[in-house]
């Protein structure tokens, strides 16, 4: 199946100071540079260096336990690491303060709570306590964030223990892009969600990316789903052995020996 391939830039938005503009001028790039990550004696990852460009989908693949979880905490800020992200504007200009956006593989929440969509979307917008329930104006929001995300607004009341997995990842996609991030970052977001679920959700990572021209950055083990939405990839091992369009990284000799792939046939 043919592979996405980057949108082209549109022409500069000369808006792009006014809030909620989704030119690619409001977008960044992420470079990172020698990245290393040590836990006490232990190295996790050493040596990292990658390039996500805007409108870019890069799918982070490896075995499990190679650092891919760790090099997205690194990227949000969450550890301690050596050696250097840089986010910059499609002018090459340092983005100091960069709006990340984060999807987990999955949320750790008390089922048996009454905390319904509504409460947790709105929570972050305003400083009222859940229990008095939710402005028209916040629900009203709450309500838009559901839509960018593909999801139905009658999702609001109903409660976070009852959704599925494939309502529950919509609802945390929907929470990762308010506001519109500079980077997305996906941490296996569909690993609870059924086969069909899978399409429709990389489908609207896909869309959201035409739209917005943000980089994304997505862990993903099926390497099928990969091959069709990623633009880009990385085999990670707790350094980048090999990076680059998505069609070659998928037929290297390095992807074949880490996953146990047959060697590709000569055409």
């Amino acid at each position: 199946m043919e592979t996405q391939k980057t949108p082209a830039c549109p022409p500069a938005c000369t808006d792009c100071d006014q809030a909620g503009c989704a030119c690619v001028n409001c977008r960044c790039s992420v470079q990172i540079r020698g990245l290393g990550v040590k836990k006490k004696d232990t190295v996790i990852l050493h040596d990292v260096d990658l390039n996500v460009g805007h409108g870019e989908i890069l799918a982070l693949i490896g075995r499990n336990g190679a650092g891919k979880t760790t090099l997205l905490k690194a990227l949000l800020g969450r550890i301690p690491y050596t050696g250097e992200i840089r986010f910059t504007s499609h002018k090459g200009e340092n983005v100091a303060k960069p709006k990340i956006g984060y999807v987990p593989q999955n949320l750790v929440f008390d089922h048996s709570s009454p905390l319904t969509v509504a409460d947790m979307l709105c929570a972050n917008l305003s400083r009222r306590p859940v229990w008095l329930g939710q402005r028209k104006a916040a629900r009203a929001h709450a309500e838009e964030m559901l839509r960018r995300a593909g999801a139905a607004h009658s999702l609001l009341d109903k409660r976070l223990g009852t959704l599925s997995g494939g309502e529950l990842q919509r609802v945390l996609l929907a929470f990762a892009l308010d506001p519109i991030p500079d980077l997305l970052l996906l941490d296996e977001p569909v690993s609870a969600v059924d086969r069909r679920g899978i399409e429709v959700f990389y489908e609207l990572v896909s869309t959201l990316r035409e739209r917005y021209h943000m980089p994304v950055i997505l862990v993903s083990h099926d390497l099928s789903h990969v091959r069709q939405y990623a633009t880009t990839a990385a085999l990670l091992d707790r350094t980048i052995r090999i990076s680059g369009p998505v069609a070659d990284v998928m037929d290297s000799r390095e992807v074949r020996e880490t996953f146990g792939l047959p060697a590709k046939e000569e055409e």
